[in-house]
C-alpha cells in the first residue's frame, strides 16, 4: 500500500517562508504538490520527475522550489514570498508513468495571513 506523509504545513505571515516535505513508501516517476483553496478545484504548484525536469505553475514560478531526494524518495517544496492566495490545502501527489496511476497524501495546511 502507498503511503505519503506530508509535514511542513502551517501559518505564516505574508512574505514568509515555508518548506513542505512529502515522504513516499516508494519511488515514483513523478512527484510533485497541488494546491486546493475553498471552493476552487485542485490545481498543479509544482512537479518534478525521476531526472529531475521540473513543472511549475506561473503563480509561483521564482517563489517556490521543488526539489527531490531519489534514496529517500522524498520530495520538498520551499516556498518564499508567500501571498495570501497561497493560502490552501496542499496535496503530495505521486505519480507512476505505465500504467499512469496518482497517489495522493492526505494533505497540509498552509495560511498565509497578518
Amino acid at each position: 500500500q502507498v503511503q505519503l506523509v506530508e509535514s511542513g504545513g502551517g501559518l505564516v505571515q505574508p512574505g514568509g517562508s515555508l518548506t513542505l516535505s512529502c515522504a513516499a513508501s516508494g519511488s515514483f516517476f513523478s512527484m510533485g504538490w497541488y494546491r486546493q483553496a475553498p471552493g476552487n478545484q485542485r490545481d498543479l504548484v509544482a512537479a518534478i520527475t525521476s531526472v529531475g525536469n521540473t513543472n511549475y505553475a506561473d503563480s509561483v514560478k521564482g517563489r517556490f522550489t521543488i526539489s527531490r531526494d531519489n534514496a529517500k524518495n522524498t520530495v520538498y517544496l520551499q516556498m518564499n514570498s508567500l501571498k495570501p492566495e497561497d493560502t490552501g490545502v496542499y496535496y503530495c501527489n505521486a505519480r507512476t508513468l505505465r500504467p499512469r496511476i496518482n497517489y495522493w497524501g492526505q494533505g497540509t495546511q498552509v495560511t498565509v495571513s497578518s
